[in-house]
């Protein structure tokens, strides 16, 4: 193990996901983040887990359109008591990960830690932050907006944003504690999230999720989203007509994958800085919203899409119910 990875990897294994010793843990890597599946590993087997590993492109060709079924029974075979997944995302892979996240979590109710697009500068900053601090403002501020109306959301960029919510669609706490079986959550960790009843508004984003961050990391120009009714209406990036139509493209793939099917308020208050990789960029304090799928399974949304892609409105302030929790990312609770 790199010893700068230790710190993140105990955080992975030990903290989240509480592993220990009679658990059997699968870890799904591509060959890119292959050190980072290492510390984890390692740091399972330490733990007295019984490990299993699996290389993605020895399964799959790149990238990956489907879940195959050998790696499906394989992992049956297995009956892994905790996962990871561990790689880097390339465009259209979201049809391997979601198939692989039913799996894990749904089938056969892992405690799963799901590290799509991890770096090792995420791994050195993101993972390996104060976990119980992670949980505690979590937690504080779920019990805020669980019970939400109406929440308005500005930034320095333009954004202007006002959601409501349905009271029978679940607020989920993302709080880097999964000890409980069929838990998951994005690693590093820390945003409370659900499917908003309706959107509106300007959405200005420095940085999209999905293999947006791989490709472009933050955008030279932040990328403008118009809404109405939960819809995205009008993208605009000027000077960028390339990346416009490739967001146009992701949004149009699905009749529902141009519709706000996340809202989530990053807590990770130990992080300082944006650096251009979502998926520690999303916890910073802020806002960001996906289009696509609403999972359902967690939030109770009633209905779905094939793909889900998140934007990034950071150092925002955040008005709940008229109470103002968040001040240019800063909590004032």
């Amino acid at each position: 193990m790199l010893p700068e990875f230790a710190p993140g990897a105990r955080n992975a294994v030990r903290t989240c996901l509480n592993v220990h010793e009679g658990d059997r843990v699968i870890v799904v890597k591509t060959r890119a983040r292959q050190d980072i599946a290492q510390a984890i590993e390692e740091e399972a087997a330490d733990c007295g887990a019984e490990l299993k590993s699996v290389v993605m492109e020895d399964v799959v060709s790149r990238p990956a359109r489907e879940f195959p079924r050998d790696l499906a029974e394989d992992i049956l075979a297995f009956g892994p008591t905790v996962s990871y997944y561990i790689g880097e995302g390339l465009p259209g892979e979201l049809a391997f990960r979601q198939p692989m996240l039913k799996l894990l979590a749904d089938q056969l109710c892992c405690r799963h830690g799901h590290m799509i697009g991890i770096t090792p500068e995420v791994m050195v900053q993101g993972m390996a932050g104060d976990y119980e601090q992670v949980y505690r403002v979590t937690r504080k501020v779920y019990e805020i907006v669980r019970h939400a109306e109406r929440i308005e959301v500005t930034t320095g960029l333009g954004t202007e944003l006002v959601a409501s919510f349905r009271k029978d669609w679940k607020w989920i706490s993302s709080d880097g504690r999964y000890w409980e079986q069929g838990l998951w959550g994005n690693l590093p960790e820390g945003e409370t999230f659900t499917a908003p009843a309706r959107l509106d508004g300007l959405l200005v984003g420095e940085e999209m999720g999905d293999h947006f961050t791989e490709r472009y990391g933050l955008f030279e120009t932040p990328v403008r989203l118009r809404l109405r009714d939960s819809r995205v209406v009008g993208v605009e990036m000027p000077g960028e007509p390339q990346i416009v139509r490739e967001v146009e493209d992701y949004l149009a793939q699905h009749p529902n994958s141009n519709r706000a099917g996340e809202f989530a308020i990053g807590t990770n208050v130990g992080l300082t800085e944006i650096i251009g990789n979502f998926l520690q960029d999303e916890k910073f304090p802020g806002v960001h919203v996906a289009f696509g799928d609403p999972y359902g399974h967690e939030t109770g949304a009633d209905w779905t899409a094939p793909s889900h892609v998140d934007v990034l409105a950071s150092h925002a302030d955040v008005v709940v119910d008229g109470r103002k929790i968040m001040e240019a990312g800063r909590f004032l609770v």
